[in-house]
């Protein structure tokens, strides 16, 4: 089995589709909030932003974390490859570790200045809904991806619990940013072991406590662990206002404006933009 085969490629956009699709359908049928722009060009902004990452790494990265993961086999680098471990443990372990690589990178998007400046494109979005996922600028996306490919060569897992991980990361990107919220007792119950989308819309609130908090994608445990876990938003799911304080308005529902964000000046952005610890 080749995990970068395009059967195997074909599974994985397949299963990012149908997740997409049926988060899109429960929020246009019952929304946890009312979005506050309309769909049509915040969708067509997240949306178009998304083609260009992934343009920009099939094109600039084209190795990805499955090929480098087959490098590290055939070379024999990484911890895994030093061991005979068992798949179901290679796996446990694989899923683990990578949800930690990504947790702490999270984390460093928000404390590292020049990091932030990319990293804001995402928080820079006024409403919160499953394309919120999607919205991250190409040069960030690019930078990641060489970041997980080096996790990867260091860890040496198999390439196809890479792959299931990328498949699991990908739908769980997507659902903790859906527009929905679970039944409060199932909510307080999953989070126990998962991030939901109720959890993770904090980390989207204009408040700088707020926002550096709860970077966790599957395993809500990180952020428990590291001190960066809150339960709630000070006003409230209802009442917590997403984005940034400095673009409250419908600048970030364009294209150009955000792939642009980055590299403005900051005498030119609005309030001063800077990132979360000095907001």
């Amino acid at each position: 089995m080749d995990p970068r085969s395009p059967t195997f490629q074909m599974i994985g956009l397949a299963a990012m589709a149908l997740v997409f699709a049926a988060l899109a359908a429960v929020e246009m049928i019952a929304p946890r909030r009312a979005l506050r722009h309309g769909r049509t060009r915040r969708w067509s902004t997240n949306l178009g932003l998304f083609a260009l990452d992934t343009a920009l790494v099939r094109v600039a990265v084209p190795l990805l974390m499955v090929g480098t993961a087959q490098l590290a086999e055939a070379r024999g680098w990484g911890l895994f490859n030093q061991f005979a471990l068992p798949f179901w443990l290679e796996l446990l372990l694989t899923l683990i570790a990578l949800d930690l690589a990504l947790f702490l990178q999270h984390w460093a998007t928000h404390r590292v200045p020049l990091l932030w400046r990319l990293h804001q494109v995402h928080h820079a979005d006024p409403d919160f809904d499953v394309t919120t996922a999607a919205r991250f600028h190409p040069v960030e996306i690019g930078l990641s991806m060489l970041y997980k490919m080096a996790v990867v060569a260091a860890l040496g897992p198999a390439a196809i619990a890479v792959f299931i991980f990328e498949v699991a990361f990908n739908a769980a990107t997507l659902f903790i940013h859906a527009n929905l919220s679970l039944p409060p007792a199932f909510d307080r119950l999953a989070r126990r072991a998962i991030v939901t989308p109720d959890m993770h819309r904090v980390h989207h609130s204009v408040l700088e406590r707020e926002t550096n908090s709860n970077y966790g994608t599957i395993l809500s445990g990180w952020d428990r662990l590291f001190g960066t876990y809150r339960a709630s938003a000070q006003a409230g799911q209802d009442g917590l206002t997403i984005g940034l304080a400095e673009y409250q308005d419908e600048r970030p529902l364009g294209l150009g404006w955000s792939l642009l964000l980055p590299f403005k000046r900051r005498a030119e952005q609005a309030g001063q933009a800077k990132g979360p610890q000095s907001r």
